[in-house]
C-alpha cells in the first residue's frame, strides 16, 4: 500500500487509507481521461464502490481530491514543523529544511507519479488552479501561526510572513519545473528541483538590471 501509514495503525484505520488512495488515484487516472469536467463524482464514486457521504468523509471537492498529492505533503509539513529544531541558520532555511524532511516521508513509490498528474491537471484546470490558490492561503496563514507560537515572533513582523512566502514560491517554481521536465517523476528529482530553486533565493536581494531606454513606439 503505497501511502503513509504507520505500522501499528488498525485494520479500520488501514481500510480507510486504502479507501481514501482509491479515491485519489481513481480521481486522477478519470480526470487525466476522459477529463476533469467529464467526470462527474457519481462516476467517481461508482467505480470507487463508495457513496458520496463516504466521499465526503475524505474531500470537499472533486478539485480536492484531485489535488491530495500535494495537499498532503504540506500537511506532513506542518507536522514536522511542530517539532523542528532550529539550527544556527535562518528561519528560511529552517522551513527548507522542514519542507525537505516531509519530502524525504512521503512514500517512495507512486507518490511522485501523483504528484505530476496532479501537477499537470491544475495547470489545465481553472477551478483546480482557485482551489490550489485558496489551500496555499490557508496552509500559510496555519504555518505563520505555528512559527509565532513556538518561536515567539510578534505579530506584526513582516518578515515571518515573508519568509513562507518566499518558501513556497520557491517551491511552486521548482514544482513547475520538475512537472514539465522531460523523464519520469520521481520524489529525488523534486528534492533535487527544491534545492536548486532555493540555492537561488539569496541571489534575489542582489540581481540587478542594467539601464536601457524605453524602445521607440514608432
Amino acid at each position: 500500500m503505497d501511502t503513509l501509514s504507520p505500522p501499528d495503525m488498525s485494520l479500520r484505520e488501514r481500510k480507510k487509507l486504502r479507501t481514501r488512495q482509491a479515491l485519489v488515484d481513481t480521481a486522477l487516472r478519470r480526470f487525466t481521461d476522459p477529463g476533469f469536467d467529464a467526470t462527474t463524482l457519481d462516476d467517481l464514486c461508482g467505480e470507487v464502490e463508495v457513496s458520496k457521504r463516504t466521499f465526503f468523509r475524505y474531500f470537499t471537492s472533486k478539485e480536492d481530491v484531485a489535488m491530495a498529492p500535494t495537499q498532503d505533503l504540506w500537511g506532513v509539513f506542518l507536522t514536522e514543523l511542530e517539532t523542528a529544531t532550529p539550527k544556527s541558520g535562518t528561519l528560511l532555511e529552517l522551513l527548507h529544511d522542514t519542507l525537505l524532511a516531509a519530502l524525504a516521508a512521503m512514500p517512495d513509490e507512486g507518490w511522485a507519479q501523483r504528484v505530476e498528474t496532479s501537477c499537470r491537471l491544475t495547470a489545465a484546470t481553472p477551478s483546480m488552479r482557485a482551489h490550489g490558490l485558496q489551500f496555499c492561503d490557508r496552509t500559510t496563514r496555519a504555518v505563520i501561526t505555528l512559527l509565532r507560537e513556538r518561536f515567539g515572533f510578534a505579530d506584526d513582523d513582516l518578515r515571518v510572513r515573508l519568509a513562507v512566502d518566499l518558501l513556497v514560491a520557491a517551491f511552486h517554481c521548482a514544482l513547475e519545473a520538475w512537472t514539465f521536465r522531460p523523464g519520469p517523476a520521481s520524489r529525488d528529482g523534486l528534492v533535487a528541483a527544491s534545492r536548486e530553486a532555493f540555492a537561488a533565493v539569496p541571489g534575489i536581494v542582489t540581481l540587478r538590471v542594467s539601464g536601457g531606454s524605453a524602445p521607440d513606439p514608432r
